[in-house]
Order: structure tokens, then C-alpha cells, then sequence
């Protein structure tokens, strides 16, 4: 590969990605290789299997910030440390997927990542242990990727990482709650990834319940995609996080297993105040009081078995409640406590459910008993006058139908179904938009000689 003097000096991020890079050359290499001549202004940057040589001297390579090194054969961290020494100003280092072999010991103070700012680790067989005894060495870093390395989190982090601000932990399958407790108090921790861990509960002692806790302070956005999460409970505890506001927990047998995506996204809405994010989806103020008035309702007979009470004297939810819906008593003072008309149980969504019963008597024939008929509730005028017409042997034509309740009068004469008439009877046929009796009159047409009454009660099978 050649290059031009100005284009070196503009070199910034430099990838050999799979090229059986296993070393830094010898020791000076960078300075010494390449001098500089009036006539010959290139640099040669060569590797092979068995070491990276950098023929160039040290200027123009002062300003490289980003090397990728990954899915190479470098098998030391000392050789890492050979490399990262003649690049000063680097401040991403990606490692993945190269099998180091770490100091047994602190490495002694240098100088080597003093601008280090993103370190990727995936896949490189590194401990908890060693990643502690090597982080005294970055004092700057804010973005420490450990991926797939069967770590287990065994200390707290004592004078280490409290620059860290993203720490990527997914696919380490050992990981548990408790030792999620170890990291809490990194001051300065932003964004923890935990996507794959297998993890199924985590629980923050110190914060009871409708309190914050005091670990992780400054922990914005949580990522627990493909987990082993199936408890609500879960959920709740994230609502004691006193920053978040993003959150992602995809494919976890809460969010799966047939359950309504939208509903399930409303109740983790409603259970965490504060998220602004949920799934990488914006939660609009808007969804949130659709969310948050659902949820309400959704858990309001609950709520009131427990011992939950509109009059605020009286209002004395069971500490088992209060424990599944945290958020609960705080949404009632914010919306008010859902009244007794919300509270009724909803049916399931069966035929026999959505059922009218409708009463049919011919007024002028005493003699004639009473027909009961059952008729879907979202049945229109047009196909009840179908069915009177089979059943009374009348032809529709001559039908003449009229409305009659104590709140209103609407003749519908002829009616048509989607007729200003007809829509209005049609809202008084529907049980949620109307009450007590209501009358529906038929007649026949001028000369038939007959009339007729239905009588319809508002009653649901």
C-alpha cells in the first residue's frame, strides 16, 4: 500500500481485520524503519503472518485515533501494549476475537493508553480479575466492550472504571443479579448492555416500595434483550432506576408467548414513570396517559378487592397489591381512583355476549303471544327489517318502522340502512348508548290493515 505525505498526515483510523496480524515488529521498528528523503516522501505499511511492521517514521502516524485489530493472532496483552505504545493519541482499540494471555500482575504505570477512550474485548477469553488488574491503564475510558468471555463479576470495581459510561456485559452467560450489585456504583455509567445473559429477576434491596435506590445513579438506558425475564415484577423494580429513561427487554417470555405486543407494551409504560424510550420506539406524552389510564383500569377490581377505595379515608390496598403495582396509588392521585362503572368485568368476546334480546307483539292482536327473538347487537335497521319480513310474512316494503324511548322519538319510516334515521336508531339499538326501555314500533303501509309493536329490553345474554 503507498501513500502520499498529505494524505498520511490526515491518516485517522486504521483496520486489519482478519490479516493474521500476531505482533508489533521489533522494538523501535516505527521510528526507525522508514527515514524521510527529499525524493521519496511514501510510507509502506506492511504485515504479515508473523508481525506487523510499521515502515514509517513517527510523525506520520502521530495521529492515528482508531485501529482495528480483531479476529487476529496477537496472543499477549504484552504485545497489545507494543503496539498501542507507538500510537499515543489512539482512542479506540477493537481486540475481538484474538485469544490474549493477560499479566499476572498490575502492569506498571506507563503512559501507553492515556487517551484510550473505546476498548472492545469480545470474544478474547478475558476474566472479570484481569480486566480489573488492567484498567488502572486506562484512565480515560468510557466505553469498555467484554462480549461473549464466560465472565463472572467477582469484586467491586475500587478506584477502576469510574470513567466507564457504556459497558457491554451481553452473552456472558454467568452473570446473576448479585453480581450486577458489584458494578451499581460506577458513578459515571450511562448505558449497560446485558442482552443474553439469561438473567431472570433483578431486585434493588435498598428502595422499598415507590422509592428510588441509590445504585446505579446515573444509569440511563438498560438493555436486557433476550433474556429469561417472565415476571412483571421485574419490570416494576426498573421503575427504582432514578435516571433511566431507555429501556429494551425484546424476546423475553414476558414480551413473547402469544401476549398482545401493544398491551404489553402499555403495562411496561405504565410500571416505569420516567422511560422516554421503550425498545428503541419514542413514548410520546400522549401514549403514556393512554398507557398509564389503561393500566388503571385494567387493575382497578383488583385494586378494589384488595381494599382500595375511592374516598381517600378508606383507601387501604393490601401490601401484596401495592407489591405487584407499585405505581398503582401514585396513578390514582394522578388520574383519580377509577370509579365502580369502570371496575365491571369485560366479558369475553363471544356471540353469545354480543346478544340482544327483542320482544315482538302486534298490539292490535291480543291474542297473539309474545315472540322473543335474540339479534346481534351490532345488527342495522335495513337487516331487522329483513327478519321481521321473514318472520311476520310481511313484505319490506310495507314495513314502517319508528323509534320510541323516554329520551327520544325518531320515526323511521322506510328506513335505509346509513340514513341520518336510521344511524340514529341504530345508536339507540347499541346497550352502551342507551338505558331503560326502548320501544321499536312497526306498521304496515297505508290499507294493510295491521299494526305491529317490537318491544326491545336492553338485556345481554
Amino acid at each position: 500500500m503507498c501513500f502520499s505525505r498529505s494524505q498520511l498526515s490526515k491518516l485517522q483510523e486504521v483496520s486489519l481485520r482478519n490479516c493474521a496480524v500476531n505482533g508489533a515488529g521489533d522494538r523501535g521498528a516505527i521510528a526507525a524503519a522508514c527515514p524521510i528523503s527529499a525524493r521519496s516522501c511514501h510510507m509502506f505499511l506492511c504485515w504479515s503472518p508473523f508481525s506487523i511492521l510499521w515502515m514509517l517514521d513517527y510523525s506520520t502516524i502521530a495521529d492515528i485515533r482508531s485501529i482495528d485489530l480483531s479476529k487476529n493472532l496477537l496472543s499477549s496483552w504484552d504485545e497489545v501494549v507494543a503496539i498501542a505504545d507507538q500510537l499515543r493519541r489512539l482512542e479506540v482499540l477493537n481486540l475481538s476475537e484474538n485469544k490474549l494471555t493477560f499479566p499476572s500482575g498490575s502492569p506498571p504505570p506507563s503512559g501507553t493508553f492515556s487517551a484510550l477512550n473505546e476498548l472492545v474485548l469480545n470474544r478474547t477469553g478475558i476474566t472479570w480479575a484481569q480486566v480489573l488488574r488492567c484498567a488502572s491503564g486506562w484512565p480515560v475510558l468510557e466505553k469498555l466492550y467484554l462480549e461473549s468471555n464466560d465472565i463472572v463479576i467477582s469484586e467491586r470495581p475500587v478506584d477502576v472504571l469510574q470513567t466507564v459510561k457504556v459497558l457491554d456485559l451481553s452473552s456472558n452467560q454467568l452473570i446473576d443479579e448479585n453480581q450486577l450489585l458489584l458494578i451499581a456504583h460506577l458513578p459515571r455509567l450511562e448505558q449497560l448492555i446485558l442482552s443474553d445473559i439469561g438473567i431472570s429477576s433483578i431486585h434493588f434491596p435498598d428502595a422499598g416500595i415507590g422509592c428510588k435506590t441509590s445504585t446505579f445513579p446515573s444509569l440511563q438506558y438498560l438493555v436486557l434483550n433476550d433474556n429469561q425475564i417472565s415476571h412483571w415484577s421485574v419490570i416494576s423494580e426498573l421503575d427504582k432506576l432514578p435516571s433511566l429513561h431507555a429501556l429494551s427487554c425484546a424476546r423475553n417470555p414476558l414480551t413473547e408467548r402469544g401476549r398482545d405486543a401493544q398491551t404489553t407494551r402499555q403495562h411496561i409504560i405504565a410500571r416505569v414513570g420516567q422511560l422516554r424510550t421503550l425498545n428503541k420506539c419514542a413514548v410520546e406524552p400522549e401514549e403514556r396517559r393512554g398507557a398509564e389510564l389503561d393500566y388503571r383500569k385494567a387493575f382497578g377490581a383488583e385494586w378494589k378487592a384488595a381494599g382500595g377505595h375511592q374516598d381517600p379515608d378508606r383507601d387501604r390496598p393490601s401490601a401484596d397489591f401495592l407489591a405487584a403495582h407499585p405505581r398503582y396509588q401514585l396513578l390514582c392521585r394522578k388520574y383519580g381512583a377509577p370509579e365502580d362503572g369502570e371496575l365491571k368485568t369485560q366479558q369475553p368476546f363471544r356471540l353469545k355476549n354480543q346478544l340482544l334480546t327483542l320482544k315482538i307483539k302486534c298490539p292490535n292482536e291480543l291474542d297473539q303471544e309474545v315472540v322473543e327473538k335474540p339479534l346481534p347487537e351490532s345488527m342495522t335497521i335495513q337487516k331487522v327489517k329483513g327478519f321481521l319480513s321473514r318472520l311476520l310474512k310481511v313484505p319490506v316494503a310495507k314495513l314502517l318502522l319508528s323509534y320510541e324511548s323516554p329520551k327520544v322519538s325518531c320515526p323511521a319510516e322506510h328506513a335505509v340502512s346509513g340514513s341520518p334515521a336510521c344511524r340514529a336508531v341504530e345508536r339507540h339499538l347499541c346497550p352502551r348508548a342507551r338505558s331503560g326501555t326502548t320501544r321499536l314500533c312497526l306498521g304496515g303501509g297505508h290499507g294493510a290493515g295491521w299494526v305491529t309493536s317490537v318491544l326491545i329490553t336492553p338485556c345481554l345474554f
